[in-house]
């Protein structure tokens, strides 16, 4: 093999590398990022004095929300920091109400209240500030 078909073969050889390297490093964020399931409540579901749950815990943007409750007694509404602290959601507000609800969480902080008069301000309600 001459110099300079082994010059051709050694540059082939380190684009290659070079791409392989340049791949792994792209999709690496798909595959150490991955979502984690969260049951709103535990075992106790969503429901009264939930507001606590969230303390000790931590949230990422995606991660997943699930919302089991009694859909003849509560509602999951997804308001502002003003909802949250005064308990109102505005008409437009997304509300969920299949009692098996999953809500992706977005980055930075994230409110959810249980829109029924009364339960918000009985401690249905979180908020979460996802990383």
């Amino acid at each position: 093999m001459s110099q300079q078909q082994q010059g051709r073969c050694s540059a082939s050889r380190r684009a290659r590398v070079a791409t392989g390297l340049l791949l792994c490093v792209l999709f690496l964020p798909f595959v150490t990022a991955k979502a984690t399931t969260h049951l709103v409540g535990d075992s106790s579901g969503w429901t009264f004095n939930v507001e606590s749950w969230t303390n000790g815990k931590k949230f990422k943007a995606g991660d997943i929300l699930v919302f089991n409750y009694d859909t003849s007694l509560h509602n999951v509404a997804v308001v502002d920091a003003s909802g949250y602290k005064t308990c109102t959601s505005s008409p437009g507000a997304q509300t969920y109400s299949s009692g098996k609800d999953q809500v992706k969480l977005s980055k930075g902080q994230n409110y959810f209240i249980c829109a029924i008069p009364g339960h918000c301000d009985g401690g249905v309600k979180i908020s979460i500030n996802a990383s």
